[in-house]
């Protein structure tokens, strides 16, 4: 039964994701957007997630869905800007990512959490949101409730 349910919220987020567009633009330049994305922070006094991920990619989605409609959606939005970065087949942004600390082998999606002045405050060093789909909505908000509480800037840096 619960693979059933499993398999049932991943179609709905695939479905969700696809209709409200793909998350992750494959023509964006994603350090212009990372710029961009630090502006607003800043502005707003919260920190910037840049989120690592694919199209293709269900864990993907399912973050996609949490921070859109989940019960992180209100987390997200209070305590964060967000940044997507298209990863494609582990064959863009890659030195990106890893100039954040984060090895995409351990899976994605993959985030680094940034200040307003772009010092990196978290990142995901051990695919900790790879399986986001065993996670499921109330994991993801328990990850991003304890990183936005913590305020600890080697947190991540295990």
């Amino acid at each position: 039964m619960r693979n059933i349910l499993l398999a049932a919220f991943i179609f709905l987020a695939a479905t969700a994701s696809q209709a409200a567009g793909r998350p992750y633009d494959e023509n964006a330049d994603a350090s212009e957007d990372i710029q961009a994305g630090l502006s607003a922070a800043a502005t707003a006094e919260v920190p910037l997630i840049v989120v690592f991920g694919a199209n293709w990619c269900p864990d993907c989605q399912v973050l996609e869905l949490s921070f859109s409609s989940g019960r992180s959606a209100a987390l997200i939005k209070k305590n964060f800007r967000v940044v997507k970065v298209n990863v494609g087949r582990f064959d863009r942004n890659v030195e990106l990512a890893r100039s954040y600390g984060i090895q995409l082998k351990k899976g994605i999606p993959a985030v680094a959490i940034l200040s307003g002045s772009g010092k990196v405050l978290y990142a995901t060093i051990a695919g900790e949101l790879a399986d986001a789909r065993g996670m499921g909505d109330n994991g993801i908000y328990q990850f991003f409730a304890r990183v936005a509480a913590s305020g600890d800037a080697t947190h991540g840096r295990r």
